[in-house]
């Protein structure tokens, strides 16, 4: 594991957590680093980095409320346009996303898509936007 890796992987994850960096800053200084993907497990409070090797690491985030049982595809969706309008904040976010059922998320940067699941493996998939 790199420094690189690790130093951008936690300078993420904590501006994100403190809403000090949105969406579009993170996937810039993820791509510079080579990152490939990552997911973020909301149940056990940490993101997982990946690059192309094999290599990654793992971080602490924000702890979450109790995820809800029942996962709620058009809750997901909601709380995806509230965020990317700049209507709430990260944490407001995962906040939402927890409430909906949505256990965690994988992001894939080559892919330009974010999988949401929830305890039962139901997904809901949504693309960045063009201007990504």
């Amino acid at each position: 594991m790199g420094t690189d890796l690790l130093t951008t992987a936690t300078v993420c994850t904590q501006a994100s957590d403190e809403g000090r960096m949105a969406f579009p800053e993170v996937i810039g200084l993820l791509i510079q680093a080579g990152i490939e993907r990552y997911h973020a497990d909301f149940i056990q409070a940490h993101k997982t980095y990946y690059q192309a090797d094999g290599t990654s690491v793992t971080v602490p985030s924000r702890a979450q409320g109790p995820v809800a049982l029942e996962f709620s595809a058009t809750g997901v969706a909601a709380a995806v346009q509230a965020t990317a309008s700049g209507a709430i904040g990260y944490a407001a976010f995962c906040d939402r996303l927890t409430q909906a059922g949505c256990a965690g998320y994988l992001v894939s940067l080559p892919g330009r898509r974010v999988v949401y699941y929830g305890r039962t493996a139901e997904t809901h998939v949504e693309h960045f936007p063009p201007a990504l």
